[in-house]
């Protein structure tokens, strides 16, 4: 009798559905002991990151063509450079930074308001990373130290400062908790880093960010 339970036992065991429940149920407990280990030893990894600013519009304020364009995409410019004539308006940049995207269509007709070229203040990049709230939100500070890494540029580290955690939850999806089904809600946490020292780092590249919480 008690060979054949365990050989009842057994091929339960050896089933597909049994083996990929198993394999499931271990890869949560490895993952929720990984955030554990993190957040209890004073560092959280955020994968889901990437280098971001924010995007300046330059548009004319008088109606008209587009006649010419001073400037291509990828160009750095400084304040106060023209980078487009739409009727006889010049549009001029407002500061310094790179162009991100041109109208480039000669002889559009543009409106007032009408975005004509796009640019980033270099400056103002940051790595911004979504973090959910039962991850170890609570232990992210301003002014904690952080480092990241780009998959552009394998192999290197980067470092910054934890500038500040958004106040409120992100709307671009919600995730549900097994046990309960209460919907799980991302923040971003923006990291501000030293954009002189790195200027191999471009605005839209993706990241993955340490924050050393201790």
């Amino acid at each position: 009798m008690h060979e054949e339970q365990n050989t009842k036992k057994e091929n339960i065991l050896k089933k597909p559905i049994t083996q990929s429940i198993i394999g499931i149920v271990t890869i949560f407990l490895v993952l929720g002991g990984f955030i554990f280990w993190q957040t209890n030893h004073g560092t959280l990894f955020i994968e889901n990151s990437e280098i971001n600013a924010p995007v300046i519009n330059l548009s004319t304020n008088m109606a008209g063509t587009l006649n010419a364009l001073y400037i291509k995409e990828g160009d750095t410019i400084s304040t106060n450079t023209p980078v487009a004539l739409v009727g006889t308006t010049i549009v001029t940049s407002k500061q310094n930074g790179t162009v991100i995207s041109v109208k480039n269509n000669i002889g559009e007709f543009f409106t007032p308001g009408e975005t004509v070229v796009s640019m980033i203040h270099n400056e103002d990049m940051r790595v911004i990373g979504s973090i959910d709230e039962n991850k170890g939100l609570e232990n992210i500070k301003p002014g904690q130290q952080a480092s990241f890494t780009v998959d552009a540029f394998t192999g290197k580290t980067y470092f910054g400062v934890v500038e500040n955690v958004s106040p409120t939850a992100n709307n671009t999806g919600v995730i549900f908790s097994i046990s309960d089904k209460r919907p799980i809600k991302k923040f971003d946490v923006k990291v501000r880093f030293n954009v002189a020292l790195y200027p191999e780092l471009k605005n839209g590249m993706s990241a993955k960010v340490t924050i050393y919480t201790k």
